[in-house]
């Protein structure tokens, strides 16, 4: 386990990256399995276990994926005004383990469900944008790209692991939800401890202007922080859910059910693999054309569910480009973002573009939910395949690189 002191062994990078971010990294990678091991479970739960229908899953999806966006901008403004990222952070990661005690209570309700998503979401959404403000705080501007890369990487190890603990948890131990909340619960709260006794709060910045609502809204008034938030949020609009992209995959390809908990699995190894290399790319050829390459590839993904092929091929082909542009997006688009941010709205400035990303795929989530309910798979993936096309035309023009 990395922690505050550590610094990696053989390094490839010319410069040493701070601790902090291995740290961070580490408080990642437990949180991640316990959130990986839940959204894993929940389309067998909720689609063949409660039997809801595409629309009532699309709801709840959009809840998972979008009810982060109003606390990202809340969690951003208060690490800022208070200069306490590590407190803000905190707060967050212990609201998300606490949820994961009270899944199981609340049963097949769909309200419940809700609730419960929404408040981990929301711990979520609190805890992003200090978190990386963190990251880019204690890391050189030219070496940002590789920082989030790390971060990253380690982070997705989570995400490989978890999945893997559910099929596991499913596979030899029991069917029923209850062992599989509580193992989640497990490594959050490891996750919490981590980052309580492990991570500095990042030195007071020296500035003479105090930070404002006002001011922090008025970094919109920023071109590059402006745009940057209008391309992510069109951009996500028209990026299909995680869920969604396994679910389809799984009804066209034709396999069992069974594997849906592991697909997480192919996307997550490739994240891990990638994420590293394509953000140290990405601060050597520029971060921007890093972001949108990684959406190019999900043009492909969405192409290939539309395609002739079918079996283990398609699976394969669709988690690689899906899992390479996770690794091109993800941490790349915050490290574009915070070299165009004060250091002292820093966190702000973030939350500002999560929250127009998150939004828009929440509207996504609900949207694409509609069309299964009504369409069938393959005119769905279309519609999507279309937007994405149109957004990255569109964002073409907005964004230059």
């Amino acid at each position: 386990m990395y922690v505050a002191s550590s610094r990696p062994a053989g390094t490839d990078f010319r410069k040493r990256l701070p601790g902090t971010v291995f740290a961070l990294g580490t408080v990642s990678l437990l949180t991640d399995i316990s959130s990986e091991m839940v959204t894993a479970f929940l389309p067998v739960y909720l689609l063949f276990t409660l039997q809801m229908s595409y629309l009532q899953f699309g709801l709840l999806d959009g809840i998972y994926t979008g009810a982060t966006a109003v606390l990202r901008l809340v969690g951003g403004y208060v690490s800022d005004k208070a200069n306490r990222h590590k407190s803000v952070a905190l707060a967050g990661y212990g609201l998300s383990a606490v949820t994961k005690l009270v899944f199981p209570a609340v049963g097949a309700s769909t309200f419940g469900i809700g609730a419960v998503l929404a408040a981990d979401r929301a711990g979520k959404g609190v805890r992003s944008a200090p978190r990386d403000a963190m990251i880019s705080l204690a890391t050189p501007a030219d070496s940002l790209g590789a920082a989030f890369g790390v971060h990253r990487t380690m982070d997705t190890i989570g995400a490989l692991l978890g999945p893997l603990a559910t099929f596991a948890v499913l596979a030899w131990v029991t069917t029923h939800p209850e062992p599989v909340f509580v193992i989640s619960f497990c490594f959050a709260l490891l996750g919490v401890i981590v980052l309580a006794f492990f991570v500095r709060q990042p030195p007071k910045t020296e500035t003479t202007r105090q930070v404002s609502i006002k001011r922090s809204l008025g970094l919109l008034r920023t071109a590059g922080v402006r745009r940057t938030t209008i391309a992510a949020a069109l951009l996500g609009f028209a990026t299909m859910s995680d869920a969604f992209v396994f679910v389809v995959l799984q009804k066209v390809s034709g396999l069992s059910p069974m594997w849906l908990t592991l697909m997480p699995v192919g996307t997550a190894l490739i994240f891990l693999l990638a994420a590293t290399p394509l953000g140290s790319l990405s601060d050597r050829i520029g971060r921007w054309r890093i972001f949108y390459l990684g959406h190019v590839l999900l043009l492909g993904a969405y192409a290939l569910l539309l395609g002739p092929v079918t079996g283990w091929p398609l699976v394969v082909a669709v988690l690689l480009l899906h899992g390479l542009f996770y690794a091109a997006t993800d941490g790349v688009l915050m490290a574009h973002g915070a070299t165009m941010i004060d250091p002292e709205l820093r966190a702000s400035g973030l939350s500002m573009i999560q929250t127009g990303q998150a939004l828009a795929r929440l509207l996504s989530s609900v949207g694409f939910g509609l069309m299964l309910t009504f369409l069938s798979f393959g005119t769905s993936v279309l519609i999507g395949l279309v937007a994405l096309l149109a957004s990255l035309l569109a964002v073409r023009v907005l964004v230059k690189p």
